[in-house]
């Protein structure tokens, strides 16, 4: 029987893979208000657990290294199985000291996400149907992140905050143990019929196919496209991070809501996240069919969401704590928006052999802009409040959608 539908399968173990890193890693932000109570931490330490597992996430280029080189399917399973491990300790941790241990070895785990999902969809996908699989295993992302308050507040209501670390851990476990049972590459994988293996290898780039050896790193730094994705992304990544670590203390310390509210609201900037995973990837489709060309049409849909981040900025001058939630999630929606359209360009411009190295080395500068930034917040939120912050997320994203324009060149030979 012929399965002409499998890469869809494939794509949507990876966006399940995602979901489960989200969760685990947004389980510390919606737990905050309760951990930092409990365990007396200040909101300055409590930037240094974020920034732990900021700094450790950095290092994605090993991550996607170790991927290209020892394959997808069991090298991804190992960084999954780890992370669920390290989740779940933390709900053994007694001062802010272990945490941070925690956190960093947790980053070290979960920033092989994004290179695995990128190898998939450059290994499972045509050209044309890569930034809608992309946009796929990117909701992962927001309805992890979604997923947790309502999980991790009623885990700390009916039992304890380390509860919810046990949970959401466990949880990840049972992934490993689906995805080492369905997983495998195109060319090994038993179900994949010979027509859907044709659809996929016409639809790749000749010149993107690669020779099978190692990437090397020294030649991608010298490269410009690289540079036309990193620098992007270390700018307009920090709106990720805010949202994710950052929003549940907003909520708690200026809009004064309590555990309850949190629950109900702080999950639905990550559904409009969700939205935006799709509504990119539509963007360029649309483009595409007015005639504009790939690498143009992710650009414009990249500058549509900064453009619509311009929102984000109004959050601290307003009133009303639900037209800041709204505003909020206008931010979840444009930032996803973007950021599935750039994460997706490393398959665009990059060889196969190279795809995962090269989307690990733009996430850490993504990271590197989301640990700056997470520091200046705990270290000025005190005096300067989180206004100027949230205006500063609308100017970054202008900045790195002119510095798209500029640096990147599309390859056609």
């Amino acid at each position: 029987m012929k399965i002409r539908g499998l890469r869809w399968w494939m794509i949507g173990l990876i966006m399940l893979g995602a979901i489960i890193n989200y969760l685990t890693r947004s389980t510390l932000a919606v737990a905050a208000p309760t951990l930092l109570a409990e365990l007396h931490i200040s909101t300055k330490e409590y930037s240094y657990i974020t920034a732990a597992f900021q700094g450790a996430i950095m290092l994605q280029p090993l991550c996607g290294y170790i991927l290209d080189v020892i394959g997808l399917k069991f090298g991804f399973a190992m960084f999954a199985a780890a992370w669920s491990v390290i989740c779940m300790l933390h709900g053994f941790a007694t001062n802010w000291h272990t945490l941070a241990v925690l956190r960093g070895l947790l980053g070290l785990a979960e920033g092989s996400a994004n290179p695995a999902g990128m190898k998939a969809v450059s290994e499972w996908f045509p050209a044309k149907e890569r930034g809608m699989a992309g946009g796929v295993y990117n909701v992962g992302a927001s309805f992890g992140s979604m997923l947790a308050p309502p999980l991790v507040v009623w885990a700390i209501l009916h039992y304890n905050w380390q509860s919810a670390f046990v949970i959401t851990g466990a949880l990840g476990l049972v992934w490993v143990a689906i995805w080492l049972l369905l997983y495998d590459a195109p060319a090994r994988h038993k179900r994949l019929s010979r027509e859907e293996a044709e659809h996929i290898a016409a639809g790749q780039e000749q010149h993107l196919q690669g020779s099978g050896a190692k990437p090397s790193i020294i030649s991608i730094l010298k490269m410009r496209n690289f540079w036309g994705i990193a620098l992007p992304r270390f700018l307009a990544d920090p709106a990720w991070g805010t949202l994710s670590f950052w929003v549940p203390l907003y909520l708690t310390s200026v809009r004064h809501f309590d555990l309850g509210q949190i629950a109900m609201f702080a999950w639905l900037p990550f559904l409009a996240a969700d939205l935006g995973c799709l509504f990119g990837p539509m963007v360029v489709l649309a483009l595409q069919k007015r005639g504009v060309r790939l690498i143009n049409a992710r650009r414009g849909a990249f500058t549509l969401g900064a453009c619509m981040m311009m929102g984000v900025a109004g959050v601290g001058f307003v009133d009303s704590p639900y037209a800041a939630i709204a505003l909020l999630s206008l931010a979840g929606f444009a930032h996803q928006t973007l950021s599935v359209t750039v994460i997706t360009m490393s398959s665009d411009l990059f060889r196969r052999n190279e795809v995962a190295t090269v989307a690990g080395m733009c996430g850490t500068f993504g990271n590197l802009g989301l640990l700056i930034f997470s520091l200046m917040i705990g270290g000025l939120m005190a005096s300067v409040g989180y206004t100027p912050f949230f205006v500063s997320l609308a100017v970054l994203d202008l900045v790195a959608a002119l510095l798209l324009w500029t640096l990147v060149r599309e390859k056609t030979s």
